[in-house]
């Protein structure tokens, strides 16, 4: 199978750390936040995987280079300047990505998830497979519930968690939509309302989504931390 590691956004509440260098190319541990990533996939034997790029695309490019570093081989998908959003960078990369289900990867997060947990299989009708993690300080209100395996929109009932930016992918699910800018979250939206979703709910890991300059020192410092205890 294959993975899709996005790496297009203009990080703008990371400024100015994003004006010279792209978020995934942001170092924690002195080590790329993207490496990790790519780290974690060879493990679990993902090895072809696709990276977009938009904001300062080349020095993606020129840092990763194709992968062997990293026991893995990159395809690069070039976006126009601003970027097409989550679903425009998957849509514009599906030639690259096959017909078989893939793993999307947010660029941006840092996790201590075992990529051999994830899903690599999807129901009959299931458009993907989402991991939810425990809502973090900044993201209290959360993004979705979960019922019995199902993702469901948030409530009382379903309760509260937060979309880890990592599932598995249908490509059929994109068929036929323009490779333009193009947000993920709608079509999440109408993929539960025909209940096409599914969802696991992992709460034994650590998960961080790197938006601001404060949470890259905090995580640094807390890797940092674990070597010198270690």
């Amino acid at each position: 199978m294959k993975a899709m590691v996005l790496a297009a956004g203009r990080g703008e509440r990371m400024r100015p750390l994003t004006d010279e260098l792209p978020k995934p190319l942001l170092s924690v541990n002195d080590k790329p936040l993207i490496a990790y990533h790519l780290e974690k996939l060879a493990a679990a034997g993902v090895t072809d995987v696709v990276i977009n790029h938009a904001w300062l695309g080349e020095k993606i490019e020129r840092m990763l280079g194709d992968g062997s570093q990293w026991g893995v081989s990159i395809t690069y998908s070039p976006e126009p300047e601003g970027g097409l959003e989550t679903a425009g960078g998957i849509i514009k990369a599906l030639p690259t990505l096959g017909s078989e289900p893939f793993w999307i990867i947010n660029g941006d997060v840092w996790t201590t998830i075992d990529f051999n947990r994830l899903p690599r299989h999807l129901g009959r009708d299931d458009m993907a497979h989402l991991i939810l993690v425990d809502n973090p300080a900044h993201n209290k209100a959360g993004d979705f519930g979960i019922e019995n395996g199902r993702l469901r929109a948030k409530s009382a009932d379903n309760g509260s968690y937060t979309y880890a930016g990592i599932g598995l992918f249908r490509p059929q699910w994109f068929s036929g939509l323009p490779a333009e800018k193009l947000a993920l979250r709608p079509l999440f939206e109408q993929a539960i309302a025909t209940d096409s979703l599914a969802a696991t709910l992992l709460t034994d890991c650590d998960w961080f989504d790197i938006g601001t300059p404060q949470r890259l020192a905090a995580l640094d410092s807390k890797l940092r931390g674990a070597n010198d205890l270690g």
